[in-house]
């Protein structure tokens, strides 16, 4: 049976919002609203970070934290270094995103549900683009496209529209196929997560500064889980707002 543990990576410092994980959201910390979704759907739950008032606000709700380096480039190394310092022997690991305080179990359920497959090493979610949203905001380069195969192994991810369809104008191509959005969670098998932190940039990662199409440049298989979970990330103190608006009109 696959053993699964979530590690949540949380940095105090941020160029846009800094102390975002203690930032308050009707009354809980952001990291603890986290903390406690992911704990619904997994019976290990960490969090990695480097400072130590995260520390203890984690410790102060009863939560499990474990101290990793400030040099990290990324949540995928912080991650890397958490899960041998906790000494898991858990088979899988899920990276948490810190910032989305609503994330749902579901989410973490359908990440989980892809290692029902023995050959995927990593996996990662995407969600149905929504047509009423208009062309406009599909080209949005913030907005990651994905293309996968019919194993829901991916193919690529851009920030440019993928596919392109031939012989039709761009405003046909919404009634064409279908479209699909990355949601940014990524599970990965232990052994692949060690190796991965040790893969030098990729030309492709370069050009689209897209961590995942190095892992694609150098053969592992990344599974494709479909959502249709809402998600509310915060980058910004205005997103901060957004997300207690949220709070109070759902009662979370």
């Amino acid at each position: 049976m696959t053993e699964f543990i979530g590690i949540i990576p949380a940095r105090y410092a941020s160029s846009r919002f800094p102390g975002k994980p203690l930032a308050d959201i009707c009354g809980q910390t952001m990291i603890e609203r986290v903390y406690e979704r992911a704990s619904q759907e997994l019976q290990q739950v960490y969090v990695a970070t480097d400072d130590d008032r995260i520390a203890e606000a984690v410790r102060n709700f009863g939560g499990n934290v474990v101290m990793t380096s400030a040099n990290h480039k990324s949540g995928t190394d912080r991650i890397a270094e958490a899960y041998t310092l906790i000494g898991s022997e858990a088979d899988v690991v899920i990276n948490i995103q810190g910032d989305e305080p609503f994330i749902a179990p579901s989410q973490i359920a359908e990440l989980k549900n892809c290692f029902s497959d023995e050959a995927t090493d990593i996996a990662t979610l995407c969600r149905e683009f929504d047509k009423s949203d208009g062309f406009e905001a599909l080209f949005d380069p913030n907005k990651v496209k994905v293309i996968f195969g019919n194993n829901s192994n991916a193919i690529y991810f851009s920030r440019a529209i993928i596919p392109y369809i031939r012989g039709k104008q761009w405003t046909e191509w919404l009634d064409q196929r279908k479209y699909f959005i990355h949601v940014g969670m990524y599970a990965y098998r232990a052994k692949v997560l060690q190796e991965i932190t040790r893969l030098p940039q990729s030309s492709l990662e370069i050009a689209e500064s897209l961590e995942q199409l190095r892992w694609l440049e150098n053969g592992y298989r990344i599974k494709v889980g479909i959502t249709d979970a809402p998600t509310i990330g915060i980058d910004t103190p205005d997103d901060l707002e957004l997300a207690r608006v949220f709070c109070i009109k759902n009662n979370l």
